[in-house]
């Protein structure tokens, strides 16, 4: 399979970053909502958030290779060409996902930041972004969890638009990014 972009399908890097990145995301909701099942201050829960952070700044680090790759790439026409109306409801279902991918992380290290907390990244700790605000920490938790409920609904969108492509309208919509398939 080619790295780069062909013109029927994704080259291996799209395709491979793409996937990834759902992994990243089942993992990063994972960490946050198995928290519930174990007492506040536990190491367990206090290992799934610690978790929950590291991964969600993956998937920024990863959103912005995606940004860069799309960038310098060129991105195989779905075949038959769809409406006018769907093309601008696919990009501004891309936008949203990718607002997600990188708003999400950085209002995750804002939250870190404003509640006082360590920034962890692997072994690496991560400068806080502004000074230390309850107040203010309170704010961004509420804009985080918002985003991360709409962050379910965009995912499931995405992948039942993906799905109603394939199996009703009948095009190469995920074909073009399926990992081996010619």
């Amino acid at each position: 399979m080619n790295g780069r972009n062909g013109t029927q399908r994704y080259g291996s890097l799209s395709i491979g970053l793409h996937w990834v990145m759902l992994l990243l995301f089942v993992a990063v909701y994972a960490c946050i909502e198995l928290r519930g099942y174990f007492p506040k201050g536990s190491d367990p829960r206090e290992a799934l958030k610690t978790w929950h952070f590291m991964l969600g700044l993956s998937v920024l680090a990863l959103a912005l290779l995606r940004v860069l790759v799309h960038l310098r790439s060129t991105v195989p026409p779905i075949v038959p060409d769809p409406p006018g109306w769907q093309k601008l409801a696919a990009r501004l279902m891309h936008l949203a996902l990718y607002a997600l991918m990188i708003g999400l992380p950085l209002v995750g290290w804002l939250l870190l930041s404003a509640a006082g907390k360590p920034i962890p990244f692997f072994g690496l700790h991560l400068p806080a972004l502004l000074g230390e605000s309850k107040s203010l920490a309170k704010t961004i938790k509420e804009i985080h969890e918002t985003g991360g409920t709409l962050g379910y609904f965009l995912i499931a969108l995405h992948a039942a638009a993906a799905l109603f492509h394939h199996y009703f309208v009948r095009d190469n919509t995920l074909r073009r990014m399926l990992p081996g398939h010619d």
